[in-house]
């Protein structure tokens, strides 16, 4: 530790001008002693002069003589003078004496304050040689990505050189984890299995103790071993410099430090250097956890689900092209599971999201215990799992299938409420190679199939059929895109079927149908796309379509004074619209702009749709009469408990479904629930419209029933415009 002694100039310093200091006192003293000394002869001098005289003067008195008389005053002043001289010499040299005592005082307080100012300017003072090599220690710490995924390898160079400052025997580096201590010790030299266990249990005591961690926690200790240094005697204490992992490194506890062996202890400037690269240290060491940890957690997040800890999509298509290549090169089979929760927002709905992530939480758990290891499961959407199930044909696939739609199916989840509920799953099955040799394929084939089963009534397993299905799913999206592409030209059309008073025949509505026009002029009815429509998310394109264009022909009917001007306009909206996704507000806004009245204007709802959301459809039809307009129930009659909807809303016309109008000539059943249906809505108020009027027998026999208004191909075909074409009826 010679390295950071103290200054060698300073300390010359300090004993030259102490000696000095000393040697100056030493002087005076001295000085002072021979002044005293010659005070004090001259004293003696003088009482023996003044003695002598005395006698004489005894003497003298005796003698009778003049002469001897005539002296005795002379002596007398001698002896006067004398005495006066005596202690006028003793009051200078008590002065004196005063003044030295105060000056030794002064020079040694002087030298006293002169000895600590350099003890602590030696203190604080480093060579500038040591300056340079830790200014060199320092300038190696620089973060960079290879440091930081790999820090520990970072700290052996850095320590290689901190070991030229401070020959150090141990450098230990210690972190808080979940199951206990990770414990990273690096050994500066060559040592025995005795010390290296010796310094293993006093370091990680120490570490458990200063992190506060319980002394029977878990321990993880790597060691590292660094060429440099000597060894140690085991007879010497060791010795501790720790820092602390700064607090603001988020959930990281932890310390840092050095240890070494030796008889002396350290200087204040030794431990100061010390301490100053290891904060520096610590602050590298304690991002580059962090930074690590991060960086982990990001490559975990970038495969995997937050929620269930599942695979992601991502990582999904990942392994699945994986593990299509691998099954071509060894001649393997494998299989797809698509799962969709049956009804699953109604959870959220009912008891909030919470619960429902706790669901998906709980079915992850599920798909996890009843797949192998070598398996794939994966969260792909909000309610969406899928699975890959290795080496597994169609027959395994469906049995896997099976088990977990009934252990799905048992399984009793528990809402923060304390309600208890049990879901269900639709899955689909496809298989490699049977189903598809891609990715493109076997997805579309597993999708197909999960739909399948949704149709068939849910909570049920259906496997992809790649000789039936792949032409009609490919028609299908090719359709879904020709339709985006007549949407955005314009060439979805409507066309208007005349409705009619029942009685009189006389015009009172058109109803918009919907009409796709190809390039080359063909047109198709709606009912050949509109379930593409719906299925693709192009419902609310289409009914703006239909709304502008036959606001449109109505304003244009109105300008030109023409008879069609005053019938009303029947519109069909897609179910989102009950949402409230503001389909209403631009009709009212168009009205406004092309001064329609909005009473002239009545929107439809399929019965199905209309009572699939009875909370929003109340308050659908609140906007919407608000508004002006008048509402219509399309297809009345199809739905389960049709009538007790008359009840619970309230709606201007019932359109009833023309399954039944067709038949009333020849089923009594059909022909006594149109007649109960028009009873029913004339005493409470709701004007009837019988779809699928298509002869006069049938219309003679609504005039009979008092049906109020009548459609049909008997009554007028649908023509792309409003124009009155009516037969007598």
């Amino acid at each position: 530790m010679s390295d950071l002694s103290q200054p060698n100039h300073l300390e010359a310093l300090r004993f030259r001008v102490i000696s000095q200091i000393a040697e100056i006192l030493e002087n005076q003293s001295r000085t002072q002693h021979y002044a005293t000394g010659l005070s004090e002869l001259n004293h003696d001098v003088h009482q023996e002069i003044i003695s002598k005289l005395m006698a004489a003067m005894a003497t003298m008195a005796t003698d009778d003589s003049a002469a001897m008389i005539a002296m005795i005053p002379t002596i007398t002043h001698i002896i006067s003078t004398c005495t006066r001289l005596d202690r006028s010499l003793d009051l200078l040299f008590q002065q004196r004496s005063e003044q030295w005592a105060s000056s030794d005082q002064h020079i040694q307080n002087l030298m006293i304050e002169f000895n600590q100012t350099l003890l602590e300017l030696s203190s604080v003072l480093i060579e500038k040689d040591l300056l340079e090599r830790q200014s060199q220690v320092l300038q190696r710490i620089i973060l960079s990505h290879e440091h930081i995924s790999q820090w520990k390898e970072f700290v052996q160079e850095i320590l290689a050189d901190f070991y030229a400052i401070f020959p150090f025997n141990f450098f230990y580096i210690a972190f808080a984890e979940e199951n206990g201590l990770s414990l990273y010790l690096y050994y500066l030299g060559q040592y025995s299995d005795e010390i290296r266990a010796q310094a293993r249990g006093l370091l990680s005591q120490q570490m458990l103790q200063s992190i506060g961690l319980p002394p029977d926690s878990a321990l993880d200790i790597e060691e590292f071993n660094i060429q440099c240094g000597a060894g140690i005697k085991t007879d010497l204490d060791i010795r501790m410099i720790s820092v602390p992992v700064p607090d603001h490194a988020p959930n990281l506890a932890g310390l840092l430090g050095v240890a070494y062996a030796a008889e002396n202890k350290l200087s204040p400037q030794e431990e100061s250097v010390i301490r100053a690269i290891l904060a520096v240290m610590v602050m590298v060491v304690g991002s580059s956890k962090v930074l690590s940890r991060t960086l982990l957690e990001l490559e975990y997040y970038a495969v995997h689900d937050p929620l269930t800890g599942l695979h992601n999509r991502r990582q999904f298509n990942d392994i699945l092209h994986y593990e299509i290549g691998r099954s071509e090169r060894h001649k393997h089979e494998f299989s797809v599971l698509m799962l969709d929760l049956d009804d699953f927002k109604d959870i959220n709905d009912s008891y909030g999201h919470p619960t429902g992530d706790t669901a998906l939480c709980a079915i992850a758990t599920v798909l996890l215990e009843h797949t192998r290891k070598g398996d794939l499961c994966a969260r792909i959407g909000g309610d969406e799992f899928a699975i890959i199930l290795t080496e597994t044909g169609p027959k395994g696939a469906r049995i896997v299938a099976e088990n977990v739609g009934r252990a799905l199916r048992e399984l009793a989840i528990t809402s923060a409420q304390g309600n208890r509920f049990h879901l269900t799953v639709s899955i689909g099955v496809s298989s490699y190679p049977v189903d598809g040799h891609d990715i493109a394929a076997l997805l579309e084939g597993v999708d197909a199939a999960m739909y399948k089963a949704k149709d068939m009534g849910k909570d049920s397993v259906c496997a992809f059929d790649a000789t039936e299905a792949r032409i009609s799913i490919r028609e299908t999206r090719d359709n879904a895109e020709n339709l985006r592409e007549a949407l955005k030209e314009g060439r979805i059309i409507p066309y208007y079927q005349s409705i009619v008073n029942c009685q009189s025949g006389e015009l009172y509505a058109f109803e918009t149908l919907a009409r796709l026009k190809s390039p080359t002029g063909e047109t198709t009815s709606a009912a050949m796309f509109i379930e593409t429509i719906e299925k693709y998310g192009l419902a609310r394109e289409l009914d703006l379509a239909m709304i502008n264009n036959s606001f449109a022909a109505k304003r244009a009917c109105m300008d030109a004074n023409r008879p069609e001007a005053n019938a009303k306009i029947f519109i069909n909206l897609s179910v989102q619209e009950i949402q409230g996704r503001g389909i209403l507000g631009y009709a009212e806004e168009l009205c406004q702009k092309l001064e329609l009245p909005p009473e002239s204007i009545v929107f439809e709802l399929l019965e199905r749709d209309a009572i699939g959301d009875m909370t929003n459809m109340r308050r659908f039809l609140t906007n919407l009469r608000r508004k002006g307009f008048a509402f219509a129930l399309d297809d009345f009659g199809t739905g389960y408990n049709s009538f007790h909807y008359l009840r619970e809303l309230r709606f201007e016309y019932v359109k009833i479904d023309g399954a039944f109008v067709r038949n009333i000539l020849t089923s009594k059943v059909d022909y006594a629930l149109v007649d109960n249906l028009s009873k029913l809505c004339q005493d409470i108020g709701i004007l009837t419209v019988a779809e699928f009027v298509e002869n006069q027998e049938i219309w003679e026999a609504l005039k009979d029933m008092g049906i109020n208004y009548a459609q049909g191909y008997h009554i007028s075909m649908p023509l792309p415009e409003m124009k009155q074409t009516l037969k007598n009826g």
